[in-house]
């Protein structure tokens, strides 16, 4: 199971940190992605780390946005900074059983759970 949290409004520039609780199962084998969806359009991705931490971003939110894992915790973490307004949507957090290739952490059907989403809404 996976619970998404941490969304709320802010103004443009500022940061939230989102986390994506685990439970049933040790994070530490599995790979995680975080996603979004603005109304009326498909998700997409925005961020994934696997097992052993290595990390790929949307060009969108390439240094802005950094992913992290806590195995002690079995939580996954994405602290978004300097906030757009085209940040504002529903962010989901999925898991994936077992380790992924980096060139796959973007796309969503190689997710195996996926979290309630939170949402994030950046004013201006």
């Amino acid at each position: 199971q996976l619970q998404a949290y941490g969304g709320g409004l802010v103004q443009a520039g500022a940061s939230l940190r989102l986390s994506c609780a685990v439970s049933g199962r040790p994070l530490s084998t599995d790979s995680v992605g975080w996603f979004r969806q603005y109304p009326g359009k498909e998700r997409e991705f925005v961020a994934g780390i696997r097992r052993r931490t290595s990390t790929s971003y949307a060009e969108s939110v390439k240094g802005r946005f950094t992913i992290s894992r806590d195995n002690a915790k079995n939580t996954v973490y994405l602290q978004m900074n300097s906030l757009k307004p085209e940040d504002t949507a529903v962010y989901y957090c999925a898991l994936k059983i077992g380790d992924l290739i980096l060139s796959s952490l973007w796309n969503e059907v190689s997710y195996n759970y996926w979290g309630q989403g939170t949402e994030v809404t950046v004013s201006s």
